[in-house]
């Protein structure tokens, strides 16, 4: 029997934001979406409160003021950080590793099963707790799907001392756990499907476990299908120990003030597209196309609306920032229209290519010289030592009244030399 691991950070931007501010400890916190709009991570205080994931900041801004929920803007990069030093724990307990998302991770510990894989789970909590400050729990399973739902009840019921292992459990008692927990809890069924699942009398995860998988996956898809047959312990999800490059590559931001003017919608795409080429470049991959848009505000009735994109192919691929964003500007100057009240611009890379499957026309000059890689690794080494934006194209700007609302952000504590915390 397999035995799978899914570790996941409690709460993770709130866990972050409290390793360093221990005053927030016990206290109603909510991190912020972009532009401080909606709540994309809560504390269990919060929760408690009534407040959904994705609620709009000022909708509860009375129910923070009476309860003294604490409003705090995201802080994407002490975040990276943090689960950067998560992972690099975790690999320590297995070679075998998925990094799932920016909070969990997949571990494969069939090899370590004379171990007693609780303790070892136990283990690994004490660790990154006392390394990193942040409280994780542990899931295990015969598969991913089961060590995912092993994961939800080693968080919601104290019994298992946030770690749950399936896999040690007498059949009839699994069941009988199963039997408890709603079939919406189940990875990648979810809020959308509960519905229709529930309709058909599959109410628990228990029901689900107990279906026909060939007949559901007629009324719903393959993936209902593999959910199914791993409910009863047949691996069907492997681990991805490789991340897969990515297709596309998206930047975009909502801004923080309306944006009339050319110039400054020309520094926000100089940025958007710096950030989208260094990510090119770090999964070694170039870009064939450039998609660029601006758009107003939906939201406001009175001012008129105006969206627009444009997708330009390149003669070669190239992961170069410069000529990618001689591009995007280029569209741009398409796109963009006067007496505008833009909300927000992105870009988007397309078409991508792995280094080795670069192909060049006959017409135009190569685009990934040696001067070009030399400069574009120069660049990339420089922001990474010394922090991002320490050196960057002069299109980028410097003022940028544009950018967005962070009113409560918290210092860069572990990726900046000036916020590192000191003690006097």
């Amino acid at each position: 029997m397999r035995s799978i691991a899914l570790i996941d950070v409690n709460n993770f931007y709130v866990s972050c934001e409290r390793v360093f501010n221990p005053k927030l400890i016990g206290k109603p916190v909510v991190v912020l979406s972009n532009n401080d709009g909606c709540a994309v991570a809560r504390s269990n205080e919060v929760k408690a409160l009534g407040v959904g994931m994705g609620a709009p900041w000022f909708k509860f801004k009375d129910l923070a003021k009476q309860h003294g929920i604490i409003g705090l803007s995201s802080n994407y990069a002490l975040y990276a950080d943090m689960s950067n030093r998560v992972m690099s724990i975790l690999r320590q307990y297995s070679p075998d590793q998925e990094i799932y998302s920016i909070d969990e991770s997949f571990l494969d510990l069939t090899g370590f099963q004379s171990r007693d894989l609780i303790q070892y789970g136990q283990d690994m909590r004490k660790r990154i707790l006392k390394w990193t400050g942040l409280p994780v729990c542990v899931g295990i399973g015969s598969t991913k799907t089961l060590s995912k739902l092993a994961n939800h009840c080693a968080k919601k019921r104290p019994v298992f001392n946030s770690v749950c292992n399936f896999n040690t459990m007498p059949p009839k008692d699994l069941d009988d756990l199963l039997g408890q927990v709603e079939v919406g809890e189940i990875w990648g069924v979810g809020r959308k499907l509960a519905p229709k699942l529930q309709a058909l009398g599959f109410n628990t995860v228990l029901d689900l476990k107990r279906a026909n998988p060939e007949r559901l996956r007629q009324q719903f898809s393959v993936v209902m299908e593999k959910t199914i047959r791993e409910l009863n312990g047949t691996v069907c999800i492997e681990l991805e120990e490789i991340s897969p490059a990515k297709k596309q590559i998206i930047s975009s931001r909502s801004f923080g003030y309306p944006v009339r003017d050319y110039n400054s919608l020309a520094e926000s795409i100089t940025l958007y597209m710096s950030r989208a080429a260094e990510k090119l470049r770090n999964q070694q991959s170039f870009a064939g196309s450039v998609y660029v848009y601006i758009r107003t505000s939906p939201f406001k009735p009175d001012d008129p609306f105006y969206s627009n994109g444009l997708t330009i192919p390149l003669s070669s691929p190239t992961n170069d920032t410069r000529q990618l964003v001689n591009v995007a500007l280029w569209g741009l100057k398409q796109i963009y229209r006067p007496n505008y009240s833009y909300a927000k611009a992105g870009v988007m890379l397309g078409e991508i290519v792995q280094e080795q499957g670069v192909q060049t026309d006959l017409f135009t000059q190569i685009q990934t010289s040696p001067k070009s890689t030399a400069l574009m690794t120069a660049m990339d080494n420089i922001n990474r030592k010394m922090g991002k934006e320490s050196i960057k194209l002069a299109s980028e700007g410097f003022k940028r009244p544009w950018k967005m609302k962070q009113g409560n952000k918290s210092p860069s504590y572990t990726t900046r030399w000036q916020d590192v915390p000191t003690v006097s």
